[in-house]
């Protein structure tokens, strides 16, 4: 074992194995089901259920086969970093995580804590736009989120299944209370709706749905405190990618059903949708309404959290691993058994990020953020663009591990799916760096300007930056923490001996 094996697996000797197949299972649906991205699915207009249904057909089940083989084969804590590193080398798997790390702090204190906010302001109590409590309220959702992630997982776990268990019960709510309000007063939203699939509405929607359907891996970065991962991964991993195909196909169905044609956008997709279908229950209206909005608050505060505990397990694996600037950020706490250094760092970049959308939140420099942003959280995107061909690497050198889970067909069919895979992954990441290129090459009508406010070449500048920035950050760490001494594939994992 090397001497970075050596530290990293002095790390985890802290951990308690607390996560059951259930917990799991929660984990996948608390981190991966987005209030935020049913509404904006929906914005897609009819074909959208279409491309959802077929995303879920040719992308989630192919995926889902391959995370569930190796992430049973190999349940290290670190999960895709150990993978990577195996395949590739500690250099790549450095790189991939902060890509992979990076999206979900940004995502947290530039998305997701302003969507909250929005619902909170407009279903439950006003709180005025940059405000004393407008601060407050992003503040307070940000480090909640952070130290959900800090506290032990024994306990941090059941913050993320009650999230996981409120989206459940809010979506199906919202669908059930659909029904019936269309089967009162028709369904009005389907007059006029096209359900045809066409390729505008495929590249419009392949990003979104992708960053949608990816993450049910993430729960084996905490592989080494699960119960039995390689009995729970594969059974789990296929029961919370089941649940959210529904959990995402069926509300979008019923905002296309309930909500006008034209009147579906982002957010009020689906509060606007709860709005007006709620309207069947009389006077218990206003207080499902706000109730339904406090559910909605907290699911996006738990997702945030699933996301805080499994991916920065994943980067304090990488530094502990001598991938990221200090080890000193992959120790784990002796008694909580949480990254809690890794932790705050995730709180200070997301409060950053935070503190810069409210300043500049007018004008083009609005645009210019939005652009940034967007970019960054696509990085999970091009995360997977390393780590599907390191899982087939596993696949192919590694035919001695022993695999609980084989997906069907054996090799083949392994390699089948990580084809499916890997074009769906590379399609939605072109058309999330380089909108308007494909649409051009099939005569797809697409202005820029209208769409992103700013200039084709002024986007991809800060895109391409962006992505420059990352690497060399990533660079650098390797660079301070001396990770470069081991460029050739690792022959061992943390915790784990030739």
């Amino acid at each position: 074992m090397s001497t970075s094996d050596q530290h990293a697996a002095a790390d985890t000797t802290v951990l308690q194995r607390s996560l059951k197949r259930f917990d799991i299972t929660a984990m996948g649906v608390a981190a991966v089901i987005s209030f935020d991205t049913v509404g904006q699915i929906a914005t897609g207009g009819g074909e959208a259920a279409t491309w959802t249904a077929v995303i879920a057909v040719f992308f989630l089940v192919p995926y889902a086969l391959l995370f569930a083989e190796t992430g049973a084969a190999f349940p290290q804590e670190g999960g895709p970093y150990v993978w990577v590193k195996l395949a590739l080398g500690r250099p790549a798997a450095a790189l991939t995580t902060l890509l992979y790390w990076v999206t979900n702090p940004i995502w947290l204190g530039g998305s997701l804590v302003f969507i909250a906010a929005e619902t909170w302001d407009g279903f439950v109590f006003h709180l005025g736009s940059g405000t004393v409590a407008d601060y407050t309220f992003k503040l307070l959702f940000v480090w909640v989120a952070i130290l959900t992630a800090v506290v032990s997982l024994r306990r941090g776990k059941w913050i993320t299944t009650a999230g996981a268990a409120v989206k459940v019960l809010a979506l199906a709510l919202f669908t059930g209370t659909a029904v019936a309000y269309g089967l009162r007063h028709g369904f009005q939203g389907l007059d006029g709706a096209h359900f045809a699939p066409t390729t505008a509405g495929f590249l419009g929607l392949v990003p979104v749905l992708l960053f949608a359907y990816v993450g049910f891996e993430a729960p084996n970065a905490a592989g080494e405190e699960m119960d039995d991962p390689q009995r729970d991964v594969p059974a789990a991993l296929g029961r919370s990618a089941a649940i959210a195909a529904a959990c995402y196909l069926l509300p979008v169905v019923a905002i296309l059903a309930v909500v006008p044609a034209g009147k579906v956008t982002g957010i009020g997709g689906f509060m606007e949708g709860a709005r007006l279908v709620f309207g069947v229950y009389g006077p218990a209206a206003g207080p499902l309404l706000k109730a339904t909005a406090v559910m909605f608050v907290f699911a996006l505060l738990t997702q945030g959290s699933a996301w805080m505990i499994v991916s920065d397990r994943m980067q304090a694996m990488a530094a502990a691993d001598g991938g990221f600037f200090s080890r000193a950020l992959g120790a784990f706490h002796p008694r909580l058994g949480t990254p809690v250094r890794t932790n705050l760092l995730s709180g200070a970049v997301a409060t950053v990020f935070m503190l810069a959308a409210m300043w500049l939140a007018d004008g083009d420099a609005a645009a210019v953020f939005s652009v940034v942003l967007t970019v960054a959280v696509t990085t999970l995107l091009l995360s997977y663009l390393v780590i599907i061909p390191s899982l087939v690497l596993l696949r192919l050198r590694r035919p001695d591990v022993v695999r609980p889970y084989r997906v069907p067909l054996g090799t083949p069919g392994f390699l089948v799916c990580a084809g499916l895979v890997y074009a769906w992954i590379a399609v939605g990441s072109w058309s999330a760096l380089f909108p308007g290129v494909i649409e051009h090459l099939f005569g797809i009508s697409y202005d820029f300007q209208d769409v992103w406010g700013v200039s084709r070449g002024a986007f991809e500048a800060f895109t391409l930056g962006t992505v420059a920035v990352l690497l060399l950050v990533g660079a650098a760490g390797m660079a301070v923490a001396g990770g470069f001494s081991a460029t050739g594939a690792a022959r061992t994992a943390p915790g784990e001996t030739d």
